[in-house]
């Protein structure tokens, strides 16, 4: 499915069924695939899931679209009101983790409760070594850091520690798919550079939003992953204690992307979360 948004076209996922929605966010560099374990492991609910343009998406944007991280929070929350879903559970991980923290910290109407599973938060942003040779990429041409990424086809280099090897310990496949759009369209690797820019021109905007949590009064399960090397164990639990209504669940044998190495887990988590 797609719908025509204020920045372009995004691609979403609609599993219909009973209930709020579960709105699932992906990360840097990932499309809605991340989510395709625990969306089957939550049959029976409503699933929608979106492709952002966060590097791995497959329609440009257009030319004045706003790819900072606010302005990415702002399209998740016209994507909410256009698909008119209401009492939402807002799922992200990784950078979608850091935007539903903005979304939380600007009060999303439209969201009725959030997971927050092992994601950027306070002062770690970049995130560990592959945020911070991401953000040192962006500072290349489109061109050139096209040329760059080209060195992702190889299994060896996305498994480093500075690409994919710390977030993931079994999603290599999932890593490889998502490159593929970056590396065959200009287009998508122009609207990459300019979310990369954006967001190191902006280092401190986790912890601002941070101190406007507390705010946010709604059910809140924080999820994160105990062997995480890029997502510090000690944010997931600052996080929980500075929502009202937060709870922590620590998560044993994955990296950071719970929704690949964990997924039924996580699903039951999920649903365990939403039906209570």
């Amino acid at each position: 499915m797609q719908v025509e948004l204020s920045a372009g076209t995004v691609e979403y996922t609609d599993t219909g069924g009973a209930g709020p929605a579960i709105v699932f966010v992906h990360g840097l560099l990932m499309d809605g695939s991340l989510w395709d374990g625990p969306v089957t492991g939550l049959d029976g609910l409503r699933r929608v899931v979106p492709t952002l343009p966060l590097g791995a998406h497959r329609h440009p944007m257009r030319d004045d679209a706003d790819l900072s991280l606010p302005g990415l929070a702002r399209l998740l929350a016209e994507f909410l009101e256009r698909l008119d879903l209401r009492d939402v559970t807002l799922v992200g991980v990784d950078t979608g983790g850091a935007l539903v923290q903005l979304l939380m910290a600007d009060d999303a109407p439209r969201v009725g409760r959030v997971v927050l599973a092992s994601c950027d938060a306070f002062d770690n942003f970049p995130p560990g070594l592959t945020g911070k040779t991401l953000f040192l990429t962006g500072k290349l041409s489109p061109r050139l850091f096209g040329a760059f990424m080209q060195q992702m086809r190889l299994r060896a280099v996305r498994r480093l520690p500075i690409a994919f090897g710390w977030l993931t310990k079994r999603g290599d496949a999932a890593t490889a798919r998502w490159i593929r759009p970056l590396l065959s369209q200009a287009g998508i690797r122009r609207d990459t550079v300019r979310v990369l820019r954006a967001a190191a021109a902006a280092p401190g905007i986790l912890l601002e939003a941070a101190e406007r949590l507390p705010g946010f009064d709604r059910p809140a399960l924080v999820v994160w992953a105990t062997e995480d090397r890029v997502m510090p164990l000690e944010h997931g639990r600052r996080l929980a204690a500075l929502l009202p209504q937060g709870k922590l669940v620590e998560l044993a044998d994955s990296y950071t992307l719970l929704p690949l190495d964990q997924p039924a887990e996580f699903a039951r988590l999920v649903r365990e979360f939403t039906a209570g």
